[in-house]
């Protein structure tokens, strides 16, 4: 019948909300403008979670192209990361707050719709659960799954909304680190802690006659494994054989054929500017070829560490980049020396001698207590040979990890052949010496009471 309300739903619908609202006592502009807020609240955990897991997911090459980068947010980027405790202690607080924000608002859009009574007590149980399911699957999980899948890309948006949080939330992150620092020390000072030395002492004493040298000295590499840095195992600039990139074929096979290393950094210009490392296994299908093959294009990219890096990170490195040779080089980019998985499981197994490998004498003894010994001899090897320990020029040796360095800081400058200077009982005189380092050293080692009539 025309004019029957049951013909029409929406003036019915109309009213059903009109009683709703009276009933709340609350105007429907105010519902929506609280589920305006409640999305942009979730939307913001979300940026913050994602943001938390794109941070730290980032790697080293990826820092490392941000620092370099063009783009003002990459290297914006990095900053953040540059105070890790601050970035992490600004997403903890930003998070948090959004959270108790979200819940409070619902809360309160709850007790309103369903009033007091047991209504209130259900409806407040079923938001309980809603709303934990909407923050964890909308504002943590999905976020952080992306993220980590896209980590840089994702920061290029949110790291502005990071930044601005880290200045605002300043006022409450730093005392809350400085809480935390310390609340850490006094944790860190209840503690045990045990250093490397304690560790070889230990050693020492729970190793038996059952065990050899040998096993002692694995033992020892691998108590100490976490502690050398690449620059005390690394081969030296000088002594590394590497290929000028504009050699032709013809020449290129001609080193290598005299250097018999499997792997070789090729240079332009100079060793400073390493293009890639050349493995010999990728030119034995090109044998054949003329003096003009283009080998350049068989060049691997190169991988570079930091002096300080210490090696079992690099033994992990090497690992997860499929890689056997790292170029070392210092804070202004100069190639130091290289380091090769080789030399890295030689610090716990001792030396490997394969069938290319020529035995190297880096000494000659000349009477019971005078050596002639390579500039070059490490430290650690020249220590072992005179069977004394590396603490008696701990003070005096600074960064050096050689004998030829060892003198160096002894001087203060490069010596001349057949100047001498003593430390302690050993009295070292150069026997040869360039413009450029010290190469042969001749070392008397005075025994100790000659030592004390001396002093006397």
């Amino acid at each position: 019948m025309p004019g029957d309300p049951s013909a029409d739903p929406l003036p019915a619908l109309w009213h059903l909300a009109t009683v709703l609202v009276q009933v709340v006592d609350l105007p429907l502009s105010v519902y929506l403008i609280n589920g305006l807020i409640l999305m942009v609240l979730l939307g913001l955990s979300a940026i913050v979670s994602g943001s938390e897991v794109a941070f730290f997911s980032l790697s080293a090459d990826e820092r490392a192209r941000c620092r370099d980068s063009d783009s003002a947010i990459e290297r914006k980027i990095v900053r953040l990361l540059d105070r890790p405790q601050l970035l992490l202690a600004t997403l903890l607080i930003f998070t948090n707050l959004l959270n108790i924000t979200f819940i409070t608002i619902t809360a309160y859009l709850t007790s309103q719709l369903l009033g007091n009574g047991v209504e209130k007590w259900v409806g407040i149980l079923v938001q309980t659960v809603g709303v934990t399911f909407v923050i964890v699957f909308f504002g943590e999980l999905i976020p952080k799954v992306w993220a980590n899948q896209n980590n840089l890309r994702f920061l290029r948006y949110t790291a502005p909304i990071i930044a601005t949080a880290s200045r605002v939330f300043r006022p409450i992150s730093v005392p809350l680190m400085g809480i935390s620092n310390v609340i850490e020390k006094r944790v860190q000072r209840k503690g045990y802690t045990i250093t490397a030395e304690e560790l070889t002492h230990a050693l020492e004493i729970t190793t038996g006659q059952g065990t050899s040298a040998e096993q002692k000295e694995i033992l020892r590499g691998i108590v100490n494994f976490s502690s050398i840095a690449a620059r005390q195992i690394m081969q030296s600039r000088m002594d590394i054989t590497a290929f000028d990139v504009e050699l032709d074929f013809h020449e290129l096979m001609d080193k290598i054929n005299k250097s018999g290393y499997s792997r070789v950094p090729v240079y332009r210009e100079s060793l400073d500017k390493i293009e890639g490392i050349l493995y010999i296994k990728d030119l034995l299908v090109h044998l054949d070829n003329d003096e003009n093959y283009q080998w350049q294009t068989l060049i691997r990219p190169p991988f570079f560490i930091p002096e300080s890096k210490k090696i079992d990170d690099l033994l992990h490195d090497f690992q997860e980049k499929r890689v056997h040779m790292s170029i070392v080089v210092n804070e202004y980019g100069e190639t130091e020396g290289l380091v090769t998985l080789e030399d890295i499981i030689e610090e716990i197994v001792g030396d490997i001698q394969d069938e290319f490998d020529e035995e190297e004498v880096d000494y000659t003894r000349l009477d019971a207590n005078t050596y002639v010994f390579e500039g070059k001899t490490p430290l650690a090897n020249f220590c072992k040979i005179l069977d004394i320990d590396l603490e008696v020029f701990e003070k005096v040796r600074g960064e050096s990890e050689s004998l030829g360095g060892l003198l160096l800081e002894l001087f203060a400058r490069l010596p001349k052949a057949n100047e001498e200077i003593r430390h302690a009982n050993f009295q070292f005189r150069i026997i040869s010496a360039d413009t450029r380092r010290i190469k042969r050293v001749r070392v008397v080692v005075e025994p100790e009471d000659l030592k004390n009539n001396a002093e006397l």
